[in-house]
């Protein structure tokens, strides 16, 4: 792995400089508050998309954002999951991600503020967002979609989400998914591979944050709906793009379910070697971020045949 990149030197500066207690030392709601307080400050600002909206799906809230040139029926759609470690985050914190793509792909993305641990344990965020895609599914036609072309995709804790939504959605149990955009994935709670050592302290998310999460989520490690790493099988799965940073604690665990994930289903991977874990929403500090969204608009645009066929 080449060393860190200059622009993740100064975004951890910055982190350093703001002087916010380590998470693991905070009660939930605290750390809820200092992250709905402090996440604007690396991203750059929001992209205006074509329309933005909010409703209510069976007690959840969705943000809705079409982007430029979406249809407005039958569009492409992707169910985005935000990050925070089922802890913290709203859509709110990683709209800059989600207007970013339903622009750069024509498509509708929509967010769903799931429940947070430890108010809401495990699988508490999980049945929220199957909820959703049976929702935005089963309602696809007032959401101007195409039900045929829903992506689930996610950061972190949200690509955990997700990565689990496409097995569940392989099995039956939630509608059909076309396929997987996963960003930084947690893939493993037990939490022991090589780079949860090399990465524990000094690159932003710390082994020791990671633990407090999955103490709050409250999911056995060894369950495959908490580390998908550990399912029986990936096979079936909805093909997927992986994106992952060099200096991440996360970095082994992920690049590891994308080798399964290419070994028995279909994925790519694409790494950032220089960067840190939640580099894609620090687009102000990090010019990289950019250049991931990019490639994530252009992967989706790939696995999706749609893009392919003329208009009707």
């Amino acid at each position: 792995m080449t060393g860190l990149d200059a622009s993740a030197t100064e975004a951890l500066r910055q982190a350093a400089q703001a002087g916010t207690a380590p998470i693991e030392t905070c009660a939930p709601e605290a750390a809820q508050q200092d992250y709905l307080q402090g996440f604007a400050a690396t991203q750059l600002p929001l992209e205006d998309v074509a329309e933005a909206s909010e409703v209510w799906a069976d007690g959840i809230r969705l943000k809705i954002w079409r982007g430029q040139g979406a249809s407005q029926t039958a569009a492409p759609a992707l169910l985005y999951l935000h990050g925070g470690g089922w802890v913290i985050g709203a859509p709110e914190t990683h709209e800059d991600i989600c207007r970013a793509l339903a622009n750069r792909v024509g498509a509708v993305v929509i967010s769903p503020d799931y429940r947070l641990a430890p108010a809401h344990p495990f699988p508490a965020a999980l049945s929220d967002c199957a909820a959703v895609l049976r929702h935005i599914v089963a309602r696809s036609q007032s959401f101007g979609i195409d039900p045929a072309r829903i992506v689930v995709g996610g950061d972190s804790a949200g690509g955990n989400l997700a990565a689990v939504l496409a097995l569940l959605a392989r099995d039956g149990e939630v509608p059909p998914v076309l396929a997987q955009l996963l960003i930084y994935p947690v893939t493993d709670q037990r939490q022991n591979s090589d780079s949860y050592h090399r990465y524990a302290e000094g690159f932003g998310l710390t082994a020791k944050a990671m633990a407090w999460f999955r103490d709050h989520y409250g999911a056995a490690a060894t369950d495959w709906r908490a580390s998908p790493l550990l399912a029986a099988s990936l096979q079936g799965a909805a093909p997927a793009f992986v994106v992952l940073a060099g200096h991440d604690v996360l970095y082994d665990d992920g690049a590891a379910y994308a080798a399964r994930l290419a070994t028995e289903a279909t994925a790519a991977l694409q790494v950032w070697p220089g960067q840190i874990h939640g580099f894609v929403s620090m687009g102000r500090v990090i010019p990289q971020a950019a250049e991931a969204l990019t490639a994530i608009a252009a992967a989706w645009r790939e696995l999706d045949p749609g893009f392919g066929r003329p208009p009707s």
